[in-house]
């Protein structure tokens, strides 16, 4: 779980004019994207392996080092009502 306070003070100390209830609404929208994204990274150990070959040399992720950590994240649409 995200903890929103912590986003907030991030959020504040990026952007120090923000208006509080811009920062608020930033803050809400991003702790939200846990009901939105479901982390898949471990549907897949070797993501980043086949990511690699797949992409070829002049790729981003080719050029990133093997101790770089990406998570993959499935969109999963709120449930009809």
């Amino acid at each position: 779980m995200i903890d929103r306070e912590k986003v907030v003070t991030v959020l504040r100390r990026r952007f120090p004019g923000a208006r509080p209830e811009d920062v608020a609404a930033a803050a809400n929208a991003i702790v939200g994207l846990e009901d939105e994204w479901e982390d898949v990274t471990a549907l897949e150990p070797d993501l980043l392996a086949h990511f690699r070959q797949a992409c070829g040399d002049g790729c981003y992720l080719a050029s990133t080092p093997a101790t770089t950590q990406f998570r993959l994240f499935r969109f999963r649409p709120a449930p009809m009502r």
